[in-house]
């Protein structure tokens, strides 16, 4: 482990995110609103990035996996710490609850603590969006894609950021594939907002939203979400993009070279866009046939919410906690689910859904012919063995992982099913719970302690669980190997 190395990115990373900060403090002069806050987070950004870099040395060689887990994780960790300081030197929240709005904001959860979302100045409803779109693509991403990289091994930090199991990049360079996905991250963005607009959004809140449905996070300018519209065409169009934010932005990468047809291919997103059809229609018909809603509203409600949970953006539209335990139970499964591997969505990824049942199905094969040697293939792609293992080890801690929270949240006095709602939804990035946590309600009423619990949750489930995991280990801190 080189620490200079580490502390260098880290100190680069650092003024970087103070840089980023600009934009909401300049909206907030021109608004009339409290600035100060913003101020002095940049300041202790630049500060924090000044004393790295004076623990640091200039990295001449390529940056180790070591190395890049390390910068991932330590960097995810100060730039939540950072960008909990406009909340609280604002006085806008506590301390705790400013940190947790922080995480939340920047790993796409879209889970608040915020009771009165209208009553807050308008420069930090931007911030809070803006935190969703800087970590949905994710901060490493963009910060290789945009800050110019002295050392080889950005692809070392890229990987130990990156959602779910990929096979490959459509471009060879790690620095030109980043610049690609910020690039197609951009245009969607724009095309969003646009769209927005067009149906009525204030320029602010079509921005906001914009932010937080391709970063699929969630937060939003109303307290009531996106059902403030009442609009059945904004919905659909929300749907339109919480469905393409949640595909593998490196497939549209190849399809930008290759053509359509590389998209309309992908294995993964057709299995996504068959789960999310699956889901609509039973709870939309029983729905209907419960008669809390007549059929066209049942299926687009239930459309919606879909689509909101599966691609763990969290938008809601209709209260879906007065909605029966069938329903709330699909809405968990997809919860769990989440969108696919490399797109900014959380949840174990379609993909890896997807490997454990063709490699269940190659073990049932293999009892009934011992001697076959039987692949699991998809997307045209054999998986190796040691990638297959990975999937089955991510689920297990994935699983383990959400009922350990819960059993802290239930400690801490919790009931037994907001505890498990909010551990999952937490986990897999999604924001909305069940119970008290529910469509209508925010983080807020959570003790002390279950708020630092669902920090670390939401920064777990985020990053995976392994790279978090991996600096726990005393012996990844020493030099040389593990």
């Amino acid at each position: 482990m080189d620490r200079g190395v580490v502390f260098f990115i880290l100190s680069r990373l650092a003024f970087a995110a103070g840089l980023a900060l600009v934009f909401p403090f300049l909206l907030a002069l021109y608004q009339s609103d409290p600035a100060g806050g913003f101020a002095l987070a940049a300041a202790l950004s630049f500060l924090a990035g000044g004393l790295l870099r004076a623990k640091s040395h200039f990295p001449k060689y390529i940056i180790t996996p070591k190395e890049g887990t390390a910068i991932v994780a330590l960097g995810w960790i100060m730039t939540s710490f950072l960008y909990a300081i406009p909340y609280a030197a604002s006085g806008i929240l506590p301390p705790v609850d400013s940190l947790v709005e922080s995480i939340s904001g920047l790993t796409g959860t879209g889970a608040t603590v915020i009771i009165n979302l209208e009553i807050i100045p308008k420069s930090y409803l931007f911030y809070r969006a803006m935190t969703h779109w800087l970590g949905g693509l994710g901060i490493i991403v963009i910060f290789v894609a945009l800050i110019p990289q002295k050392s080889r091994g950005a692809a070392s930090m890229v990987n130990a950021e990156s959602t779910g199991p990929t096979t490959s990049r459509a471009l060879p360079r790690i620095k030109e594939m980043s610049r690609a996905l910020f690039c197609v991250y951009l245009i969607f963005t724009a095309a969003c907002s646009t769209s927005y607009l067009l149906l009525g959004m204030e320029p602010l809140d079509a921005l906001c939203h914009a932010f937080a449905t391709i970063a699929t996070g969630g937060f939003s300018t109303w307290n009531d979400s996106t059902a403030h519209y009442n609009s059945p065409a904004l919905q659909l169009t929300i749907v339109f993009f919480m469905t393409i934010a949640s595909a593998n932005f490196g497939v549209y990468v190849a399809a930008w070279q290759k053509g359509l047809r590389v998209f309309l291919k992908d294995t993964e997103f057709r299995v996504y866009l068959c789960i999310v059809g699956i889901a609509a229609l039973l709870m939309g018909a029983h729905l209907a046939w419960q008669g809390l809603l007549p059929l066209p509203a049942a299926l687009q409600q239930a459309l919606f919410h879909a689509s909101s949970i599966l691609s763990t953006t969290g938008f809601v539209s209709y209260d879906f906690e007065t909605w029966p335990s069938f329903d709330k139970m699909i809405l968990l499964i997809l919860m769990m689910i989440g969108g696919c591997a490399g797109s900014t969505t959380g949840g174990i990824k379609v993909t890896r859904i997807i490997l454990l049942f063709k490699s269940t199905k190659a073990l049932l094969m293999q009892r009934l012919h011992p001697h076959a040697f039987i692949h699991v293939r998809s997307n045209g792609f054999n998986y190796p063995s040691d990638v297959l293992v990975s999937v089955y080890g991510f689920f297990f801690i994935y699983i383990t992982a959400g009922f350990f929270w819960a059993a802290l949240l239930m400690a801490d006095g919790l009931a037994m099913v907001d505890a498990i709602g909010v551990s999952f939804s937490t986990m897999s990035n999604v924001g909305p719970a069940f119970g008290l946590f529910g469509a209508t309600g925010t983080y807020a009423p959570l003790p002390m302690m279950s708020k630092i619990i669902v920090c670390c949750s939401m920064l777990f489930g985020r990053l995976e669980c392994f790279t978090l995991m991996a600096i726990f280990i005393p012996n990844f801190w020493k030099k040389g190997g593990w």
